[in-house]
């Protein structure tokens, strides 16, 4: 159920609201890709500059438009234990199959704290949880022995690793056993990670081209890894230009080129300037987008 390309939706804005139009059309642009997931108010998604009412309409807005024909995999995560706890109770409701829990950012908890944060939500909750590891903007590292003790709960049952680190997946799958799930977090280094065991991505790249992404994971996924080499040398430039930015302003400027939505994202972040836009459009002329 929870292998292949996720897409890390962003939250399409018109005038600063969120365009449930827009939205709805993304949504089915990814699942006629063949995208195999969907993950809605997650870090693509602007989540930390959403209201809680929009968070949540995020959420409620993408299980509905997927109607069961791909899982969902709803961003809960937030740095205080109560809150996540809440979202998680709402995902369920609204019929999401998992959510998304990243570790508590700027707390700077310990790994004892960590794994008590984990449990607590996995306690209260069950529906199954993805941890979401990424130091880069949480400031905390979950260890791969603090990883193993969350992992024993039983709703606990996958990663998205954005740790940058592929020998860590060998480490993981070691201590958590074969059937925890490790999805990457970061595009470029997918395809290594995938040889060393995962068994997919939550992608921002998958915004603007899910059909290639779906290719690449389905190849990894089957063991074509020459064919998978192939699309991911495609995907390459895509992947370096959607992130030369802060993210997701170069995937929304992407997506506003395909007529999919608008480029605007919300202060702190700005739109892409012209030297990204242009890195923007020659990789996605490489991927035959435009």
């Amino acid at each position: 159920m929870f292998r292949g390309s996720f897409t890390a939706l962003v939250t399409p804005f018109s005038d600063g609201r969120i365009d449930e139009a827009a939205y709805k059309a993304l949504i089915e642009r990814q699942i006629a890709a063949g995208t195999h997931g969907l993950v809605p108010a997650g870090t693509t998604a602007e989540t930390s500059t959403l209201s809680a009412d929009e968070r949540r309409q995020a959420i409620e807005l993408c299980v509905k438009t997927a109607a069961g024909r791909v899982p969902v995999i709803a961003g809960t995560g937030s740095n205080a234990t109560a809150d996540v706890i809440e979202l998680q109770h709402f995902a369920k409701t609204v019929g999401a199959d998992a959510g998304l829990v990243v570790a508590p950012y700027y707390n700077k908890p310990s790994q004892e704290g960590l794994a008590a944060h984990y449990k607590a939500i996995a306690d209260a909750v069950e529906l199954p949880i993805f941890v979401y590891n990424i130091p880069g903007r949480s400031i905390v590292d979950i260890s791969v022995q603090t990883m193993a003790e969350i992992a024993r709960h039983p709703n606990v049952i996958g990663v998205k690793d954005a740790t940058g680190d592929i020998a860590r997946v060998t480490r993981q799958r070691l201590a958590c056993g074969e059937d925890f799930i490790q999805l990457s977090g970061e595009d470029a280094s997918a395809l290594g990670y995938n040889a060393h065991g995962g068994v997919g991505a939550i992608s921002v790249t998958a915004n603007v081209a899910p059909e290639l992404c779906a290719r690449f994971q389905t190849a990894c996924l089957e063991g074509r890894w020459d064919e998978a080499r192939d699309l991911n040398d495609r995907l390459q430039p895509l992947h370096e230009a959607l992130f030369s930015y802060p993210s997701p302003a170069p995937a929304k400027y992407a997506l506003s080129l395909l007529n999919l939505c608008s480029a605007e994202v919300r202060l702190p972040l700005v739109e892409c300037p012209e030297p990204v836009k242009a890195a923007v459009r020659a990789a996605m002329e490489g991927c035959g987008l435009t």
